[in-house]
């Protein structure tokens, strides 16, 4: 046992001062720490931020590839854009075309109600005497039977109904040829009417594929457009924020005659009068 502290006694006042000179280090670099905080977080801030920024080749190699990425991007987007502009033109044609088509069907219903109205004040009107004879009824069914063949060759009528009236299914040959014309008039304002609102429903919906058309292609323009003009992003260096602690603030000294120093905000304005003229 003697031996043992024979041994290790001799070598504890160098390890003791070994001891103080680290506790002496140690205090030092807490002192700097406390009395300079931002000397030594801006170093090492700067330190750190020098070490992770990526050196000069890295960057422009990563420039390169994000270059590239873009414009190969920006022409698949382009492509997208003429397929997408072909459509909107193709669709708007269409819109077009529909809409002369429910102008044509509005002023041909317009045509067969004036033919109503004409044809209801004749009606009237006291209508001749001809004599029941069954020549006068076959003149009146061939009478019948040849305006609404001429109606159906106009497309007034469909096919169904000429049948209808040439098999005298709700059609009576035998009334005056002023009475039959008058229902035949009615029977074509009522197809020229639902001709209408079948183009007007038609038009519509040829004008809504236009403008979603025509939207879609102005966001792949817009897109592709955006691709090859980027916009400039702001480099932000790393930095360690509460790294030393917060920031001794100094305060100002409060005394009884002077007033409490105030700064009012100048008022951020809002809206379009933000906006310079």
């Amino acid at each position: 046992m003697q031996t043992v502290f024979s041994s290790v006694l001799p070598d504890m006042p160098a390890a003791a001062v070994i001891w103080l000179v680290l506790l002496a280090v140690a205090a030092t670099v807490v002192a700097a720490l406390i009395v300079r905080p931002s000397r030594f977080r801006s170093e090492l801030v700067d330190r750190i931020s020098d070490a992770a920024r990526p050196s000069s080749i890295e960057r422009a190699e990563r420039a390169r590839v994000r270059d590239q990425e873009r414009i190969r991007y920006a022409d698949e987007v382009a492509v997208a854009a003429s397929r997408a502009t072909a459509t909107a033109e193709r669709s708007r044609a269409e819109w077009l075309t529909a809409q002369e088509e429910a102008e044509a069907a509005w002023q041909a219903y317009q045509a067969a109600e004036e033919d109503v109205r004409r044809l209801t004040a004749a009606a009237a009107l006291p209508l001749p005497r001809t004599a029941r004879t069954p020549a006068e009824y076959a003149d009146r069914e061939r009478w019948l039977h040849r305006a609404a063949m001429d109606a159906q060759w106009r497309d007034e009528i469909t096919v169904r109904q000429l049948s209808d009236i040439l098999g005298g299914n709700g059609w009576d040959p035998s009334r005056h040829p002023v009475e039959q014309e008058l229902l035949l008039r009615r029977l074509v304002r009522d197809n020229m009417a639902a001709r209408h609102r079948a183009a007007a429903q038609r038009e519509q919906a040829a004008w809504q594929t236009a403008e979603l058309a025509a939207a879609a292609a102005q966001s792949l323009r817009d897109e592709a457009f955006a691709a090859l003009h980027p916009v400039a992003e702001p480099q932000t260096e790393l930095s360690i924020v509460g790294f030393a602690g917060p920031e001794a603030t100094r305060e100002l000294p409060t005394g009884t005659a002077s007033p409490e120093v105030t700064r009012e905000l100048p008022p951020v304005a809002r809206g379009r009068a933000a906006v310079a003229a």
